[in-house]
């Protein structure tokens, strides 16, 4: 009696044979992929998407301002200070920790860099220094306490929200207010310099054919290990559509005063972090920590190191975030770093779809997330809607997010994802 025997189709890779990874091949296997995902649970980037368009289709239609070049412009400006702030605040999310402490860390860094510019006469670069210095050595102390003590990163952060507040008001002095010179390159960084018409659509095709050699070069190292990868037509969508939706908001943008080489330093920023998480040893130690630290720590990762290098991070992120925040300003006061950066600031993070559980999330989490929480500012100053309103739409969204991310992962647990 022949018995028959059940084997893998030869086309079929090695870490395709599981149902949950089926060869998904061209334009119509990709749009499968995507399907198979979203009912999963596995939502993406899409819920801030759809959210973003609605907030700018209502906004619009309250205000034909609101979408016009010059206001688009300005909302870029307003959004890369607390921006970069989030971005250190998706990789402390990333294993499932918190720092409710950058909105005082951003203000003192905004305190340093007025004394030290202004009061000393110290040169930019050691300006710019000492407040990367002052970040990174915070964040260190943060992780040294976490690690060696178990306090809880809640409580470290708390104090350091009150701590540095002090420290702030006390550097500042008793007249409390330091303004920077509009002569001073901080300041004209931060308000002045904008990337020029031909060089941002030199930009605009770089980061198309960097989209390119990435893709290619990562899909062909899968496709040599025996693993499933991307085709050379999806590697070459994928170029083009991002050439087209950035070359067509960059002609829009141009019609005003373009893009700020500070939003480029945030994109910039982005893409270092994105890079670091996606494709390093460390950025796959960040994530499996954030999925459960004990079987990161049975895998052999130093657990301790990555609690501390993403405190580290995120403390550095927002000394720069205030570095900024002051020089936009060109003062550092009592109110830098207070009022809603914090809020902000984590509200972008959890907004932009990291997750509060840990070990789910991107760098890209914190460019959507602000850009919807500043449009939601501009909408409605335009509006001449007074800050309340402000912060009642920003809760609500903020609400609307977690809620999502909650529901996203017991989806994901149920179809054996999570």
């Amino acid at each position: 009696m022949k018995t028959k025997t059940q084997t893998a189709p030869a086309s079929l890779a090695m870490d395709l044979q599981d149902e949950r990874l089926q060869d998904r091949t061209g334009l119509k296997g990709q749009f499968q992929a995507f399907l198979d995902r979203t009912r999963s649970g596995d939502l993406g980037v899409l819920p801030v998407i759809g959210g973003l368009i609605v907030i700018w289709a209502v906004l619009q239609a309250l205000n034909p301002i609101f979408l016009s070049p010059a206001n688009l412009v300005n909302l870029t400006m307003e959004s890369s200070a607390v921006g970069i702030i989030a971005l250190g605040i998706v990789s402390v999310l990333l294993v499932a920790q918190i720092d409710l402490s950058v909105g005082s860390v951003s203000g003192l860094a905004a305190a340093v860099v007025a004394v030290t510019s202004v009061n000393m006469g110290w040169p930019v670069w050691l300006v710019i220094l000492a407040t990367v210095a002052l970040g990174a050595g915070t964040g260190w102390i943060y992780g040294q306490i976490f690690n060696r003590f178990g306090v809880p990163s809640f409580v470290i952060t708390l104090a350091g929200l009150l701590g540095f507040l002090g420290l702030q008001l006390y550097i500042l002095g008793a007249k409390g207010s330091i303004n920077l010179p509009f002569v001073s390159p901080l300041v004209y960084f931060a308000q002045l310099a904008f990337v020029p018409i031909w060089l941002s659509y030199v930009l605009v095709a770089a980061a198309a054919a960097g989209l390119f050699a990435t893709d290619y070069f990562h899909s062909r190292a899968r496709r040599i290990a025996g693993l499933s990868a991307m085709s050379l037509q999806n590697v070459a969508l994928r170029a083009i559509l991002l050439l087209v939706v950035l070359g067509v908001a960059l002609s829009y943008l141009n019609q005003s005063r373009g893009v700020g080489w500070m939003f480029i330093l945030f994109i910039a920023l982005t893409l270092i972090l994105n890079y670091l998480l996606k494709r390093t040893k460390w950025g796959r130690s960040v994530y499996a920590v954030g999925g459960n630290p004990e079987a990161a720590r049975r895998a052999g990762i130093n657990v301790k190191a990555i609690y501390t290098s993403v405190f580290i991070t995120c403390s550095t992120l927002a000394a720069i975030g205030g570095l900024l925040g002051a020089a936009r300003l060109a003062a550092a006061n009592q109110g830098s770093g207070t009022g809603d950066v914090n809020l902000n600031a984590i509200a972008a993070a959890v907004i932009g779809g990291t997750s509060l559980f840990g070990g789910r999330g991107s760098a890209f989490a914190a460019i959507l997330g602000i850009i919807v929480i500043q449009s939601i500012s501009s909408g409605l100053t335009l509006l001449n809607l007074d800050s309340s309103f402000r912060f009642m739409v920003t809760g609500v969204v903020l609400l609307l997010a977690v809620t999502l991310d909650s529901v996203s992962r017991r989806s994901r647990s149920a179809h054996g994802r999570a």
